[in-house]
This record gives structure tokens, C-alpha cells and sequence, in this order.
């Protein structure tokens, strides 16, 4: 698939409603953009054969929250998929397709697997977005339990999500109930791109970079955010008109932001760089 028909692909998917957008062919159409090889129907196969797995334990003769926990134990214990630790910021863990080959990858990968190998199996699974981490959860009118599929598939209830917040921000940041909230499909696409966009600035990979925020625009095209680093990924690109209009709207948008003088005089460098070409 070349890299412009799975960007189509990915905003025509994004056009839809939330309740009938496919998180797991998004996730497979960004991993698309960096294998144009990739078969996105295979890797669709693939979940399918886990779900078929998972349905041969019996797991429909159960309540959910033990069909849930079997099918936690059937992935991460049985088959092995598990959480990078070794190389958590390999861009491979960020792409489902390679979570799916390897078996290794971070928190939101897995539990994009998690959740999708489990509405096979017609289990409501929803994805969390905890302060830096991820988790899923299942809740019906009486009560809620969470998974952690980074760490082995673990269980944790409310106050697991609590502690594990704790250790990460060594009890720095206030717990708000809102953290345990699912999150929509776009938001977690929102999120998984995130991360690879943190990782390809690390890397100082412009062009990957700004194919990164391009996406994040489709799902979200007010982000103030990723318009001003999309001017300043052109900007380090060379590309400086384009990178003037957006850090122009950026400034309209957003006239008393913390970066607005720094931004000021970026434009003003800008503007003196394209006087030296005309």
C-alpha cells in the first residue's frame, strides 16, 4: 500500500462515527505509512485466529470479568505478548502490526489488541488513559475491574490505578476519578500517535515527524499544538512559507500563549529567510 493511499484510508476511517470506526485497522493503516508492504487484511486475520483461540477455552460459557481475566492469561501468559522494557522507545512498539509479529510492545499496542481481540469475542473492553500509562477496563451497572496489559496482563482495581499512578509521579500528581474514564477510539489513536511522534522527534526525524502531526491534525484539525510544531518542523525543513502560515495561525489563534514572543521571532526570522530568496 504506498504511503498516500494509507493516509486516505486513515482519514476516510476518521470520517466515520465513533461507534462504527475500526480501532484496529487505524492502527494498522499508521503502521501502514511506515510499511508500505503491509497487508493490512492479514494482520486482521491474525487478530481473528487470537480470537478463535481465546473462543476454544470456553471463555462464552462465563461472566465477562472471568472471560476477560482467560483472555488476559491466553495472551500474555500462553502466548507470550508482553511489554518492551528493554527498548520501550523502539518505534517498532508503537505499530500493531509488529506488536502482533514480535509480540513485544507498550501499553497502548497491547491493550489495542486486548480490546480488539476481545470485541471478537463480544467483550466490551475499553481502553484508559492513565498519566503516563495505559490500561483497559471493563465496567458494567455495578462495577469495574481494569487489566494492565504491559505488565503480563495483570488485574488492578481502582486502587491498583491509584498506586500505579503513585510510583510513576512519585506521588507529585492529585488522582482525579476522571483518569479511570474510557477513552474514545479517536483518542486513542490520538494518543498512540503521540507517542510516535515523541519518538521521531527524539530521533530528529523531520519527515516522519511531520507525517505524525499530519494525522494527529485529521482526528483533531484545531490543535493548536500541532499546528505550531508542524510550522516548526517545516521551518527546520526549509519549507518556510509553509511554515510561516502555520505558526502565523498559531499566533492568531493563540496571541497569549507562553511561546508567543519566541514564536513572534521565528516569524521574524522567517520573514527575513524567504527576503533572501526573492
Amino acid at each position: 500500500m504506498k504511503r498516500e493511499d494509507a493516509r486516505s484510508k486513515f482519514a476516510e476511517i476518521l470520517s466515520g462515527e465513533e461507534s462504527v470506526l475500526e480501532l484496529d485497522r487505524a492502527a494498522l493503516l499508521i503502521a501502514a505509512e511506515d510499511y508500505p508492504h503491509l497487508e493490512v487484511a492479514h494482520y486482521l486475520d491474525k487478530i481473528d485466529s487470537l480470537a478463535e483461540a481465546a473462543a476454544r477455552s470456553e471463555i462464552h460459557h462465563v461472566d465477562p470479568v472471568t472471560a476477560i481475566q482467560r483472555l488476559s492469561d491466553l495472551l500474555f501468559n500462553e502466548l507470550g505478548f508482553e511489554g518492551n522494557l528493554l527498548d520501550y522507545f523502539d518505534a517498532r512498539n508503537s505499530f500493531l502490526s509488529e506488536v502482533i509479529d514480535r509480540r513485544l510492545g507498550i501499553p497502548i499496542t497491547l491493550s489495542v489488541l486486548f480490546i480488539e481481540v476481545g470485541r471478537r469475542l463480544g467483550l466490551k473492553i475499553s481502553g484508559v488513559g492513565l498519566p503516563g500509562h495505559f490500561v483497559v477496563k471493563y465496567m458494567d451497572q455495578s462495577s469495574e475491574a481494569f487489566w494492565d496489559p504491559f505488565n503480563g496482563g495483570r488485574p488492578l482495581d481502582e486502587d491498583g490505578c491509584r498506586s500505579l499512578i503513585d510510583r510513576m509521579y512519585n506521588g507529585s500528581l492529585e488522582f482525579k476519578p476522571s483518569f479511570l474514564d474510557p477513552l474514545p477510539k479517536k483518542q486513542i489513536l490520538s494518543r498512540m500517535l503521540q507517542n510516535l511522534k515523541g519518538i521521531y522527534v527524539r530521533a530528529k526525524d523531520h519527515h516522519k515527524t511531520l507525517g505524525v502531526i499530519d494525522r494527529l491534525l485529521l482526528i483533531n484539525p484545531g490543535a493548536l499544538t500541532e499546528i505550531r510544531d508542524r510550522g516548526l518542523v517545516n521551518f527546520a525543513l526549509k519549507n518556510y512559507n509553509i511554515a510561516r502560515i502555520d505558526l502565523e495561525q498559531y499566533l492568531q489563534l493563540s496571541p497569549d500563549a507562553e511561546d508567543a514572543a519566541a514564536t513572534r521571532e521565528r516569524i521574524k526570522q522567517l520573514r527575513q529567510r524567504q527576503a533572501q530568496f526573492n
